[in-house]
């Protein structure tokens, strides 16, 4: 019975989280979705929660491949900011080991992790550069990596944004259908 229960809210919190950023982007000044565009927008389009798609209790393991651990990030606009390769989070999805490193930024808080990734839906489904997740780490010290939480960044709405591209080492070989997506028939980005 408490799985139920268990499931039961962690769907209305996914839903009352959705609906508050949907909130946001109609109303808020600060909404990545242009003025002109408010008055008709009638909430982001998501997959279905999908509670299989929630890895928890994972441990950030130090970074082991050939990159170097300080770079540049490129941004939507051309840019480069500084980042740093955090660590890598291995969990199993599909049947198969994945490995999705994650990035924190100069200023930012060190346990404040930045997780950008690409899937087989990007460029179709979803944006082209890829969907991001942001970790904080939970009382244990280990991450949750929830795609259902996976989101659009604010480039995708208005050009006037920088957003950090994703990078290769992030691309997962299988389809995320989790998290926030396009607009039916909307392959634009």
């Amino acid at each position: 019975m408490t799985h139920e229960h268990h499931e039961h809210s962690y769907q209305a919190a996914i839903a009352g989280y959705r609906a508050e950023k949907d909130e946001f982007f109609k109303s808020s000044p600060h909404s990545p979705i242009p003025a002109d565009d408010r008055p008709t927008f009638t909430g982001l389009p998501y997959y279905s929660i999908d509670e299989d798609l929630v890895f928890d209790e994972l441990h950030l393991e130090p970074y082991a491949g050939g990159e170097p651990s300080t770079f540049q990030i490129p941004t939507s606009d051309g840019k480069l900011r500084p980042a740093h390769r955090a660590g890598t989070f291995t969990f199993e999805l599909d049947g198969a080991p994945r490995r999705l490193t994650a990035y924190t930024f100069d200023g930012g808080r060190a346990e404040s992790l930045f997780l950008p990734f690409l899937d087989d839906t990007s460029g179709r489904e979803t944006y082209g550069a890829g969907r991001y997740l942001d970790l904080e780490p939970d009382e244990d010290g280990t991450y949750a990596i929830d795609f259902n939480q996976a989101y659009h960044p604010s480039c995708v709405y208005a050009p006037q944004y920088s957003c950090p591209l994703t990078p290769a080492e992030n691309r997962l070989a299988t389809r995320i259908e989790a998290g926030e997506r396009l607009a039916e028939g909307d392959t634009s980005h």
